[in-house]
């Protein structure tokens, strides 16, 4: 199917609000101080390996896996530049900004 079409409701149980979103990944828009690079490219790397099924990164999904997430992160990082101030900011708090996320990660 290519880019842009819809699913046909018959075709998807699941509902339409859903579609095309993995549900996982964290708003980024919005937030207050802006996402940082690190998260907009967490968010990138979780939404590629998603698309692709790949769990953990091996020998050979490593560097086609970073290379997209990469690219991903950059388009994310100018769309987020370009679009219009929210009224609300985000309900949840990225991951990357829980202490114990950060503390899980050794980032503090």
């Amino acid at each position: 199917m290519a880019l842009g079409m819809s699913i046909p409701r018959r075709l998807s149980p699941v509902p339409r609000t859903v579609l095309g979103m993995c549900r996982n990944i964290t708003v980024l828009r919005g937030l207050e101080p802006s996402a940082t690079s690190e998260e907009i490219y967490a968010a990138a790397l979780q939404y590629v390996r998603k698309v692709t099924g790949v769990g953990s990164l091996s020998a050979t999904t490593r560097a086609p896996i970073e290379r997209a997430a990469t690219e991903v992160a950059r388009i994310t990082e100018q769309l987020l530049e370009e679009m219009p101030a929210r009224r609300n900011p985000p309900q949840t708090v990225p991951p990357l900004r829980r202490p114990e996320v950060r503390a899980r990660l050794g980032l503090d």
